[in-house]
């Protein structure tokens, strides 16, 4: 059988299970309900990814980080939450984890080149101004704050424990990122 016929399969012999049963079973080392917890998360899990990296190739590897880590921590998820909220919390740290690992490649990504071409790119596109495409402009510690407060709701204190920040350095990172969005878009 196919890969993606085995994710058929499982998909289906879990469809009538509840999500509890379901994490249960990826907890004892289910594999088949662990293709089908990925068939149902990892298009959060990359937009996540992607919202926070703001480049596509790099947005895929922290996804697959992201599944690697769930599968070796998802013994540590206790219901106490919706798993979305563990998973999304999750994904935040590990995709931060791999940005600073790739610090050096993103200095090379943000160049005045790559910058010049998404100017292009999100021109020809369309009149509408598209958010994302600016967002992901952002510098790296402004985007992951953004993303994290404005986008996905934490607060500026959650923000500072995760990426290891004081809270008014978040709070400057964020009217950083409102200013240069605001900057951005009335030159539109």
């Amino acid at each position: 059988m196919t890969n993606q016929g085995n994710v058929v399969a499982a998909e289906h012999k879990f469809a009538s299970k509840s999500e509890a049963d379901l994490i249960k079973a990826v907890q004892n080392g289910d594999k088949q309900a662990y293709n089908t917890l990925y068939s149902q998360y990892i298009g959060q899990v990359y937009g996540l990814c992607y919202r926070l990296t703001g480049e596509k190739t790099l947005a895929e590897d922290a996804a697959q980080e992201v599944f690697i880590q769930l599968w070796r921590k998802v013994g540590n998820f206790r219901g106490q939450s919706k798993f979305s909220t563990w998973l999304h919390t999750v994904t935040s740290n590990v995709t931060i984890s791999y940005i600073r690992r790739q610090k050096g490649w993103l200095q090379k990504m943000f160049n005045i080149e790559d910058s010049a071409a998404m100017n292009e790119e999100a021109q020809g596109s369309s009149a509408s101004v598209d958010l994302e495409s600016y967002v992901v402009r952002l510098p790296e510690r402004a985007r992951i704050v953004f993303v994290l407060h404005a986008i996905e709701g934490y607060r500026h204190e959650e923000i500072a424990a995760m990426t290891d920040m004081a809270v008014g350095s978040s709070k400057s990172q964020f009217h950083r990122a409102k200013q240069l969005l605001k900057e951005w878009m009335s030159n539109e």
